[in-house]
């Protein structure tokens, strides 16, 4: 079989998943991370001469690099799509079809305590830099709308609009997910409010300091679309002023918010939907930690739960 070159294949891979799949950046740079352990695995081998064998071998690899179970899986299925679309393109065989799952112990998400989150988002803004009700808004947004980070920094202004229903008007918001699926989720009162004093009383001012037109919601100190960085650290300062010392960050959000809105007795299809997930058995995780709570206070609270 004729050689076939590693970076020329990847950049070929990539390529597809942009222009076929419409993946978001993020998720291709993952692909990205994964195939280039690979490729210093192979540190310039002809990937044509890959087989089964070799598979196995960058497994074992990256177990002794001390890799995380969910890591390699992850990797491994970087590298099924990868020899798939080889095969394709080229007429490789795939190597990969022997992969075996390795299987993890099951991880729950962590959720934060109501108190905890509401903690954060009164600490976020300081009166001394007003600013910070940006921020506040940020965390306000992320814990009542589900967003992921990158969804959070990419709405839009026109991605707001208003609902009129029996029960009054209601804010929603438009979610850019994975894959660029669209998605609208409504937002409380405590979020809607934030916005509504955010855009009158900071945004123009940050808009200000732009000589381009923004039509990003959150703005920064230049007037430009805020970063996925600097939400991160937006929401790190809130919590080391809150005094909250799990682990936080964007993300642990909208676990709270799927594992709260279980609480509160939540249709678990509605949960799928707001969260933006393809499949309900993925949302289904946080029902785990629901039962685990449930679990653990019938075994502090009955008298015959434990002998």
């Amino acid at each position: 079989m004729q050689a076939l070159n590693f970076e020329s294949t990847v950049s070929s891979f990539l390529n597809h998943l942009t222009i076929e799949r419409g993946l978001s950046s993020n998720t291709l740079s993952a692909y990205g991370r994964d195939l280039r352990k690979f490729g210093e695995y192979l540190n310039g081998a002809d990937l044509a001469l890959v087989d089964s064998t070799t598979i196995d071998s960058f497994n074992i690899y990256l177990k002794e690099s001390g890799l995380s179970t969910s890591s390699i899986n992850r990797i491994d299925s970087t590298l099924r799509s990868f020899f798939k679309h080889a095969l394709l393109e080229n007429g490789l065989p795939n190597p990969t079809l022997e992969i075996q799952l390795n299987v993890s112990k099951r991880r729950l998400p962590k959720a934060l305590s109501v108190e905890a989150i509401t903690a954060m988002i009164n600490a976020a803004y300081r009166e001394s830099d007003p600013i910070t009700l940006r921020d506040q808004t940020m965390i306000e947004l992320l814990y009542s709308s589900g967003a992921r980070v990158s969804e959070l920094i990419g709405i839009n202004l026109g991605d707001l609009n208003k609902v009129d229903t029996a029960d009054g008007d209601i804010t929603t918001v438009k979610l850019r997910g994975k894959g660029s699926k669209e998605r609208i989720v409504p937002l409380g009162s405590y979020a809607t409010k934030a916005i509504d004093d955010y855009l009158i009383r900071i945004r123009p001012g940050l808009a200000a300091k732009s000589s381009k037109t923004n039509a990003a919601l959150f703005l920064n100190s230049r007037g430009g679309r805020i970063t996925r960085q600097s939400a991160w650290n937006m929401v790190l300062r809130a919590a080391n002023d809150a005094g909250v010392t799990e682990h936080v960050s964007p993300h642990v959000f909208r676990h709270s918010y799927a594992t709260h809105l279980l609480d509160g007795g939540a249709d678990i299809r509605v949960v799928q939907e707001l969260l933006g997930h393809a499949s309900v058995t993925t949302t289904q995780i946080y029902t785990l930690i629901t039962i685990d709570k449930v679990r653990e206070s019938y075994a502090l609270a009955h008298p015959r739960a434990r002998g």
